[in-house]
């Protein structure tokens, strides 16, 4: 006799209790449903957000669903965490399609099918039957062995990452109901197999067949095997109904918030951040619904994952910020706030009751390490922001921060001197430098403020004004007319400043005649680039406050290309303008990616082909590219001393001469950032590593190149360990 290749769906089940196993599902989905519908009502009562996050909707529906598929994200720098999340993602969609498939059959096909032709008829037989069994078995497999790795990690290898302030027994239930509904389907699939004679067809659900297997050689006989798969059953059945139910009220959430922030994020997130708007309203953080509705649901989407804190610099130097926690305390305070279990307090204060205490945010490095390794796209750089500018409102920044504001303020620069002195690096060259408000000029070359007035940095500008003589570049600078460009001083939450400078430049490019920008700094690098387009300059012009009349946005199309100086020297060598030949230098050096230049603006290959062309060997680092370590001078830290050990400079340093294959054989530390130029001289004093290794910037690598082909000393541009620049 053939034997029907199906299953009965409700074995054992009476007709009570299919009644009543649908009036639990019903009740499951609505609680499931009005639990999304309050959360998401919970971002109407938050501050809207001034940038696009739902423009051109499908596009980014597509690109989300490809990243949370590809699980793209999770596999960086941490394979066994991607793979242990792809096959919980896989193999939960999976169970998750096939049940509804079966839904579909039993609730819809069946009873359509019996109405139009009064014979009920079903899909789930015979081939595609089998098919499905083998779908599902193999795919809840793989969802079995992630959520496996997942309990691996976090009890037996006790991965630091997945312990902090914020774990608590949700973290372990939702694990454990994880597992638990993985092995449990197998277990009520095995019962089902024994009881029914255990039918050939079934083999197709191989771990089902095997675990029946188990049972009946354990002694297991089909009517016990009957008796208990009511039971188990019925345990399975109500454990994933009350899953569905509590998705919305718990930390199984992430799986909807975490797509949806993956949506609505902004491809620019950090590298601009959020202007002001002209009538001040939600600036600050006065309080929690202060923060936009993309911030709160950046603090929904937190999976406490831990890849934030595991990269942040300020952490890995003992600093108290530890970027998941401040997100995740930020969502703490809004619900138990909503829920009536503690009283409005500050968010941000030195010291005292508040949500985040101000040393916090002053330790952040503004490097952007957290944002790039979250695989939910939270964006950290824009609430931590908007933290610092209320310190800055209240004026509760560090006296070190307050005196570079009153030396930007009265002088335009961060050191407070005069802005006369601005071009005086440029005395000591051989040949003049144009002046960009008098004359045409290809390239308006924003200098900087370090490169124009400290004096290591110096040899820097002198060094890239150097390369563009030899290549016949059509240069010119604004001399007195430059000031700050404006960054860092917004990230340390004093917008009105940065309006104030980056105002002022835009009106000075306007007088200027110029094709293209470039700069020294990959902080003014990016902030031109990436900031100046979006401010609406035209909302301020008529403050009296404001020293600009400048009236709309400045260069929204781009028609304007801002580089970084690697960028547009790439080119100069790439074209042999400058006649190197690859074999002017023969040691070994180690480059750092600046976090402006690297992680905000993508720029990798240019510094990297500029070092090469000198003859040098490039010994990377591990942590190299998208991965760098910060040195610890963004987000205002170079104005601010902080007991911290080791400095992240000085670890990068101990990385380049210990960790690099060539170790104590690398010679040279190159960077491409006056900044970090700064902080790794600093670090190499305090360090102990003054007698080891130089830091270089890429451009006197490239003078010391062209020096050696012609013949000259390399002493002319660089400085030797712990001496200055004989250039200066």
């Amino acid at each position: 006799m053939t034997v029907l290749q199906t299953r009965e769906v409700f074995w054992t089940i009476s007709p009570i209790g299919k009644a009543a196993f649908y009036f639990l599902a019903a009740v499951s989905v609505l609680l499931f449903l009005y639990g999304v519908y309050e959360r998401f009502a919970r971002y109407t009562r938050a501050a809207d957000d001034p940038l696009p996050r739902l423009d051109d909707l499908p596009g980014r529906v597509v690109s989300a669903a490809t990243t949370v598929l590809s699980n793209r994200k999770l596999f960086d720098r941490d394979r066994y965490g991607g793979l242990m999340h792809a096959l919980i993602v896989w193999g939960f969609l999976t169970l998750l399609i096939g049940t509804t498939i079966l839904g579909i059959d039993i609730d819809l096909f069946r009873p359509a099918t019996a109405l139009l032709t009064g014979e009920e008829r079903s899909f789930f037989v015979g081939d595609f039957y089998l098919s499905y069994s083998l779908v599902m078995d193999a795919f809840g497999f793989l969802f079995v062995v992630g959520v496996g790795m997942a309990l691996y990690r976090r009890y037996a290898a006790r991965n630091w990452r997945l312990h902090g302030r914020h774990t608590s027994l949700e973290d372990d239930a939702f694990v454990w109901t994880l597992f638990l509904l993985g092995v449990g389907g197998y277990v009520v699939e095995a019962l089902r197999i024994v009881g029914t004679g255990m039918p050939d067809h079934e083999a197709v659900s191989f771990v089902g067949y095997f675990v029946a297997y188990v049972f009946a050689v354990l002694g297991l006989d089909p009517a016990a095997a009957e008796s208990l798969y009511w039971w188990g059953w019925w345990s399975h059945a109500l454990l994933a109904l009350g899953f569905v139910a509590l998705v919305p009220y718990a930390k199984p959430f992430h799986m909807l918030s975490s797509f949806a922030n993956v949506v609505t994020h902004d491809e620019k997130a950090g590298k601009r951040l959020p202007g002001v708007p002209a009538d001040l309203d939600h600036v600050n953080a006065d309080d929690v619904d202060d923060f936009t509705w993309k911030e709160q649901l950046d603090q929904d989407a937190c999976t406490k994952c831990g890849r934030c804190s595991a990269v942040c610099p300020a952490k890995a130097s003992g600093r108290p910020l530890d970027p998941r926690d401040v997100i995740l305390d930020l969502k703490s305070y809004r619900e138990a706030l909503d829920a009536g279990r503690t009283e409005e307090k500050p968010i941000i204060a030195d010291g005292g009751e508040s949500v985040v205490d101000s040393e916090t945010m002053e330790s952040c490095m503004a490097c952007m390490a957290c944002m790039d390794a979250c695989p939910v796209d939270i964006e950290h750089l824009t609430s931590f922001t908007r933290m610092n500018r209320q310190l800055t409102d209240e004026g509760a920044v560090r006296p070190q921060v307050q005196e570079v504001f009153q030396n930007l303020m009265g002088k335009g620069n961060t050191f407070g001197d005069s802005p006369r002195k601005r071009a005086d690096w440029a005395d000591d060259l051989d040949f003049d430098v144009a002046d960009a408000r008098e004359e045409d000029v290809e390239f308006l070359w924003y200098v900087g403020d370090y490169p124009s007035y400290d004096d290591r940095n110096k040899a820097v500008a002198r060094a890239l004004a150097r390369i563009f003589e030899a290549a016949g570049v059509s240069y010119g600078i604004l001399y007195e007319d430059e000031k700050h460009d404006g960054n860092d001083v917004r990230r340390v939450g004093e917008e009105f400043l940065f309006l104030e400078l980056a105002g002022h430049h835009v009106e000075s490019f306007e007088d200027c005649e110029f094709e293209k920008i470039v700069c020294t700094d990959p902080h003014s690098f990016n902030t031109m680039r990436n900031e100046y387009p979006e401010v609406d300059f035209g909302e301020f012009a008529d403050d009296p406050v404001m020293p600009f009349e400048y009236d709309g946005h400045w260069n929204a199309d781009g028609e304007i290309p801002v580089y970084h100086y690697t960028q547009v020297v790439e080119e100069l060598v790439g074209s042999n303008r400058l006649g190197l030949t690859g074999t002017e230098l023969d040691y070994t050096v180690t480059y750092h990616d600046p976090c402006h230049l690297g992680r905000y603006n993508d720029v990798y290959d240019a510094p990297r082909e500029i070092i090469r062309a000198t003859g040098v060997t490039l010994d990377e680092m591990p942590r190299n590219r998208e991965d760098s370590f910060c040195c610890g001078g963004g987000g205002g830290g170079l104005w601010m001393e902080f007991d911290e050990e080791p400095k992240p400079s000085e670890e990068r340093l101990r990385e380049a001469l210990e960790d690099t294959d060539s170790g104590p054989d690398v010679e040279k530390f190159v960077v491409a950032c006056p900044m970090c130029m700064t902080m790794y001289e600093d670090g190499r004093k305090t360090g102990g590593y003054e007698g080891e290794i130089d830091i270089v910037d890429i451009t006197e690598l490239l003078v010391e190149a062209l020096d050696a082909k012609a013949g000259v000393g390399s002493g002319s541009t660089t400085a030797g360990p712990g001496s200055p620049s004989t250039a200066d």
